[in-house]
């Protein structure tokens, strides 16, 4: 009795400690999610914020998109601030702690610690706060209106202004200087050439300068390697540090990175519309994340109508249209950074063409969550931040970046709210001006013309291509100026009737401005141009449309050497009769596009890795490489260098191995194979991706056609499928009426991974949908109410 007493009251108590553990669990997992339900916003609100001149309505649609009606720029700006907040204030966080080299204090990794140091060697906090000081009251007026708008919804929530801050402290006040951080940040993210002259560096030990210039092929003759570019590369204790500083860098893709930029813009004149006035279409690309980078609007004023994409941290609009223009971007390649090669000279100078000159330096300090703090003495040159502190090595001669976007005298925030102005292509060119970083292409079109103006400050050579690092300490290649506003490419109602650019070159190659020794091929503007020429009435609906080609001439400039190809019998022969016949058409349906890219890559792989060069290398062009290294153009004693040979024996090894690997993942028969059972569109948490378990349910994907060359651009990770950069937004314009215009981002409107508007877009966004942004009808249901009050 007595032992099977014990026994009975030993089941009682595990029972009872599982019933208690259980009904624990279920306590957490409730609280969690009534703290999580709490942290989304309310979809009645009334809030009361000082500066208002008058009472702010805001309706919101059933896509989570806000149609504001307000008095004034101002209320409008506190408006933008409120909701940006609302939806998104945990990117607003990861914006200004990202600028600022403040991730470490959310989560101490190693990621997040190379980040932070290297924000703050490039000093973009310190460059903002500059820049504020500085800023004309009237647009000061404006920042201030809008960081109202976002300390208002912090404080009225707390802790609770986001589902992330439920585990961290509340979000600090926002600042106008925040706002800056932004455009610093683009300008950072558009122009990457620093990262290319260091690669370039480190690779000077293994390779000849004909052959790290190959891997960038040259689409403006002319424009040969300068001199010292010899003279650098035999020193290889500066290859190594190069190498070493490139290392500590992030790199696509990591969080806060991006691959080569691209996008599309084009514009007809009126003649060839369908309306008799102008049409533009723009879709910049971007990083894929959850929430994405745009935000939609419609701002109702007195004075007219604003509509389009908004980027939270921004009061405006940074790409749409207003009552009478509207625009778009693209990014030129320009190259406004330069790596100088300085020499110390003691502890605390380093050598300048007028002699010894001391480092300006300051002390950094991140402060990395749960580990000790890590303190920086950040020195600048004349030239600007030495980039090799990132990697610091006691001694040997330094590396220093110059970067137009990091110089005093930036106007970048002013130009923008001048450009939402604008009530012309000629006010929106003085706006262009006036927009100092980055250097863009950028397309605007009112009533009667259309134009491309060059926005940024382009640097001026003393000497050099800019293309690789060069000696500081004699000051032959200093920047002796800066190229702006009109000196740049501008382009006002061209014969043609047509505007078209995809990141090729917008000036021809006796322009007297150095643009750049990098540009991108010309393929997605050729086939632009092929659809464009198609028709001679185009409508805002064929512009949309567009936006979703998946035609690549860039596929068919190469399938003749492919399809000439001498492969065994076998699956890789079954594989290579698909390419015959075919377009060229990334399509998700059929095989032809998995395996045009599949074997590319690894073909690319190959070459590569047979000499030395890192595939993720910033030295490489990638699909520029392959392109120049198959066509005739390629001199046959550099192809044989590349490929140890005939490269048609790599490219037949190259299907071999790609066809086997296809056929264990996808089945033997290379006719069943389909695109878009691999190739998806993943939209991740900028976070919360990175946390077991969790990172997974805080993704959002769907399959996509085309690919890196086609108009609807879709970037997959380096030796994947996943398209993880691309059109972020679109847009196409009617300028008979701009209600009409259509609009898309992606994967929806909210931050909160529990909204229903979160991935809202994504489905129509994959499948080249559109919206409106026209004005509030009663047909379309409104969501949510919210009401801004005028206060002390």
């Amino acid at each position: 009795m007595g032992l099977s007493h014990r026994r009975s009251r030993s089941w009682r108590t595990i029972r009872w400690t599982a019933a208690a553990l259980g009904a624990t669990a279920l306590l957490a997992v409730a609280l969690v999610g009534c703290l999580l339900w709490y942290s989304l916003p309310p979809s009645d609100q009334e809030a009361t914020i000082p500066g208002l001149t008058a009472p702010v309505s805001i309706t919101m649609d059933q896509d989570g998109v806000p149609r504001i009606r307000a008095a004034s720029e101002i209320d409008a700006a506190v408006a933008l601030g409120y909701l940006h907040a609302r939806d998104r204030m945990f990117q607003l966080e990861l914006l200004r702690r990202a600028a600022s080299g403040r991730l470490s204090e959310l989560a101490a990794v190693p990621e997040t610690l190379r980040f932070d140091r290297e924000m703050r060697v490039l000093g973009l906090r310190v460059r903002a706060l500059a820049d504020e000081a500085a800023l004309p009251a009237a647009d000061r007026a404006v920042f201030e209106a809008y960081a109202r708008g976002v300390n208002a919804w912090i404080s009225a929530r707390g802790r609770f202004s986001a589902p992330e801050f439920i585990l961290l402290d509340a979000p600090e006040p926002w600042r106008p200087s925040d706002t800056l951080l932004w455009a610093k940040t683009m300008g950072l993210w558009l122009a990457g050439n620093w990262q290319q002259e260091l690669a370039r560096l480190s690779l000077s030990q293994t390779l000849s300068a004909e052959r790290i210039a190959e891997l960038w092929p040259r689409f403006r003759p002319g424009r040969g390697h300068d001199t010292p570019i010899q003279k650098a590369s035999v020193d290889a204790r500066l290859a190594t540090k190069a190498a070493q500083v490139l290392a500590a860098l992030p790199h696509f893709p990591e969080p806060f990175t991006l691959p080569p930029d691209e996008s599309n813009g084009w514009a007809v004149a009126g003649r060839l519309s369908a309306t008799g006035h102008p049409l533009l279409a723009g879709d910049p690309h971007l990083t894929y994340s959850l929430p994405g980078p745009w935000y939609l609007v419609r701002i109702e004023r007195p004075d007219g109508v604003w509509a389009g994409a908004t980027a939270p941290g921004v009061p405006g609009i940074v790409m749409g249209r207003n009552p009478r223009i509207a625009w778009a971007f693209t990014t030129t390649s320009a190259d406004t950074q330069d790596v100088f090669i300085e020499t110390p000279v003691g502890d605390d100078r380093y050598a300048t063409p007028d002699g010894p000159r001391p480092f300006t330096t300051r002390e950094e300090r991140i402060r990395a969550r749960g580990q000790p703090d890590v303190v920086l003495t950040v020195r600048e040159t004349r030239h600007g931040p030495v980039i090799s502190d990132i990697a610091p090595e006691e001694d040997g001669r330094l590396l220093a970046v110059s970067m137009a976007s990091l110089k005093p005298g930036e106007t970048a925030a002013s130009g923008f709210l001048a450009l939402n102005r604008a009530g012309s292509v000629v006010e929106a060119g003085e706006a262009a001006a006036r927009i100092t970083s980055p250097v863009q292409n950028m397309f605007v079109a009112d009533a009667e013309h259309i134009g491309l103006f060059v926005t940024g400050r382009v640097p001026v050579r003393r000497a050099g291509d800019g293309s690789f690092p060069v000696e500081g300490a004699d000051g032959l290649h200093d920047w002796t100026g800066f190229a702006s506003g009109g000196q740049l490419p501008v382009t006002v109602d061209p014969p043609s009737g047509r505007l078209v650019n995809a990141n090729e070159p917008v000036a021809p190659p006796d322009f007297p401005i150095f643009l750049g020794h990098d540009p991108r091929g010309p393929w997605r503007a050729e086939r632009i141009d092929e659809v464009l020429a198609a028709s001679t009435r185009h409508s805002v609906a064929d512009f949309a449309r567009m936006q979703s080609d998946a035609g690549s001439t860039y596929a068919r400039q190469l399938l003749p050497v492919l399809r000439g190809v001498a492969v065994p019998e076998g699956t890789a022969r079954q594989a290579l009769l698909q390419l015959q016949g075919w377009d060229g058409a990334m399509s998700m349906e059929e095989p032809q596009a998995l395996i045009f890219n599949a074997w590319l890559t690894r073909f690319r792989e190959d070459v590569l890795r047979r000499a030395g060069v890192p595939e993720q290398s910033p030295a490489v062009s990638r699909l520029d490489f392959v392109a120049w290294l198959l066509s005739a153009d390629a001199d046959p004693a550099a192809r044989s260098a590349w490929c140890g040979g005939p490269c048609d024996t790599m490219l037949a090894k190259a299907l071999e191995s790609t066809a086997s690997e296809l056929a264990g993942r996808l089945g033997p028969d290379p006719a069943a194979w389909r695109w878009g059972a691999v190739h998806r569109a993943v939209f991740a948490h900028p976070v919360l991706r990175f946390v077991p378990l969790l990172g997974r349910l805080t993704e959002a994907s769907a399959s996509v056609p085309g690919d890196t060359t086609t108009i609807n651009r879709q970037e997959a990770l380096f030796g994947g499928f996943e398209s993880v950069h691309g059109a972020s937004y679109r847009a196409a314009y009617d300028l008979a009426d701009l209600d009409r215009s259509r609009f898309i981002v992606t994967p929806g409107q909210s931050g909160h991974l529990l909204s229903p508007t979160a991935h809202v877009f994504l489905e129509r966004w994959a499948s080249g949908d559109t919206v409106a942004l026209g004005p509030e009808t009663a047909a379309a249901p409104v969501t949510a109410r919210i009401r801004l009050m005028p206060g002390q």
